[in-house]
């Protein structure tokens, strides 16, 4: 499982010329599931996420989570960050997991970021997403679930 977390203080995603989901002040969290995810792995995933302290305090000093302030996520699926560039230019995706288990593992992950009392918007499995994020930092962390 790998996990892109961006702080921003503000996200919009629009599917079909809609705007679907949006969100104040958080993170947007891009969500990308390979064939090896387990469960145990996206509880360990959610609890590092709601907990990760990437805002800061009176002093500057990266001391807050997402669950300290009481703001937003928008999880967004993104199957692209499963790619594996080491053959060459085109990325492959062998790694990525099927559509139908992703996105059943896709909405547990979102159902445990959402029993942390968190307002969680989401993206569209599966669609062309257009989303647009006003970056808070910019602070962007990679995490990744062996």
């Amino acid at each position: 499982m790998k996990v892109l977390v961006i702080r921003v203080h503000r996200g919009e995603l629009k599917a079909e010329g809609k705007v679907f989901s949006t969100i104040g002040p958080g993170i947007s969290v891009f969500v990308g599931l390979e064939k090896e995810d387990t469960r145990e792995g996206l509880i360990t995933m959610a609890e590092k996420v709601v907990a990760l302290r990437i805002f800061e305090d009176e002093r500057g000093k990266m001391n807050f989570s997402v669950k300290d302030k009481k703001y937003d996520i928008l999880c967004i699926p993104n199957f692209t960050l499963c790619a594996d560039t080491e053959g060459g230019r085109r990325p492959s995706f062998d790694n990525a997991m099927k559509p139908q288990g992703a996105k059943n593992m896709y909405d547990e992950f979102v159902e445990l970021l959402k029993s942390y009392t968190i307002e969680v918007k989401t993206g569209i499995f599966g669609a062309h997403m257009d989303i647009q994020l006003d970056l808070d930092g910019p602070v962007n962390i990679i995490l990744q679930a062996k």
